[in-house]
């Protein structure tokens, strides 16, 4: 009952806004001055670090012309935090009772559930059907097949989409040169279920080949995953709980180029994602994000098999 009651005050008050910026919409030397575009949030749950910043640096990025409206939460925070009724009460934004009463409103949507990737199939079900632009959180999906049938389902339905980590993004490595990379030296914080992706997704870019097979090794605290790609191209990603998101890249004309850090990721994922939604240009080629989940599944075959060797096709 909380939760319905809330909703219908959310609704209300999202509805007197709404009026008011219609009739704040005026001509201006025979312009059109016109409210900025509305974003749905579909998550597993809403009170995570992801929802509860985006809005923020989307309204940012596209200086107004782009607001997160409407929220949808499968289930409310698990972990302890704030139920989807009080995450909208507190963002502002309407909270929607369905999916489908989401995608009827918004003008794009946003699938989160960064977390949570194994929810991914269902939360996009009718997103993907609704040939509205569509952007999905990293990581994509669990395994390659459920990363090939979501682009199967969206390119049926004419949906535009795409899913990318923030730190392909980043300034240090949009910067590199347009050379041929033969060896990339990843390290970073976090665990392998919700952030190897972060060192992944920039391997791929990088190497721009076919991954071919990954080993795992691991002590604690620390695990190691080498992936072999074709063309002899090579990329080592290293997860260490704590620390900074460095890489080192080797050039196949010898040159090698140490980062310290990785800045300016979530400014330029940001960033994208408003262009996407203005265009329907995708920021990534499906065909990586397959790729990566390609990798992203062997590399967790190989941590029940470790200094083996594990396909990756």
């Amino acid at each position: 009952m909380f939760f319905v009651a809330v909703c219908a005050k959310m609704k209300a008050k999202a509805l007197g806004q709404a009026l008011w910026r219609k009739a704040a919409v005026r001509k201006t030397q025979g312009v059109v001055i016109e409210m900025a575009k509305k974003i749905g949030f579909i998550d597993y749950y809403l009170d995570e670090w992801h929802a509860n910043n985006y809005p923020a640096w989307i309204e940012k990025a596209s200086n107004g012309a782009y607001t997160v409206a409407y929220a949808y939460g499968a289930v409310d925070s698990p972990l302890g935090g704030r139920t989807t009724a009080q995450w909208c009460a507190d963002m502002g934004v309407e909270c929607c009772e369905s999916i489908d009463a989401l995608i009827e409103k918004s003008d794009c949507i946003l699938v989160l559930s960064p977390d949570n990737p194994e929810q991914h199939w269902t939360l996009c079900q009718k997103p993907l059907r609704s040939g509205k632009r569509v952007y999905v959180d990293k990581t994509f999906a669990p395994t390659a097949q459920i990363a090939r049938n979501l682009f199967a389902l969206a390119e049926t339905h004419g949906t535009p989409m795409y899913s990318s980590s923030a730190l392909r993004f980043s300034k240090e490595l949009m910067e590199l040169p347009e050379k041929d990379v033969r060896f990339v030296l990843l390290s970073g914080p976090g665990k392998p279920e919700n952030y190897l992706i972060h060192q992944i997704e920039p391997m791929v870019a990088l190497l721009r080949a076919r991954a071919v097979r990954v080993l795992y090794a691991g002590v604690e605290g620390a695990a190691s995953y080498t992936v072999e790609f074709e063309n002899g191209k090579l990329g080592v990603a290293n997860l260490l709980v704590e620390g900074p998101f460095q890489t080192t890249v080797k050039f196949a004309d010898g040159t090698v180029v140490p980062i310290a850090e990785s800045t300016e990721t979530f400014d330029r994922l940001i960033a994208g994602m408003v262009r996407f939604f203005e265009t329907g240009v995708v920021q990534v080629d499906p065909a990586e994000t397959i790729a990566i989940a390609e990798i992203l599944e062997a590399a967790h075959r190989a941590e029940q098999r470790p200094g083996e060797w594990v396909n990756a096709q």
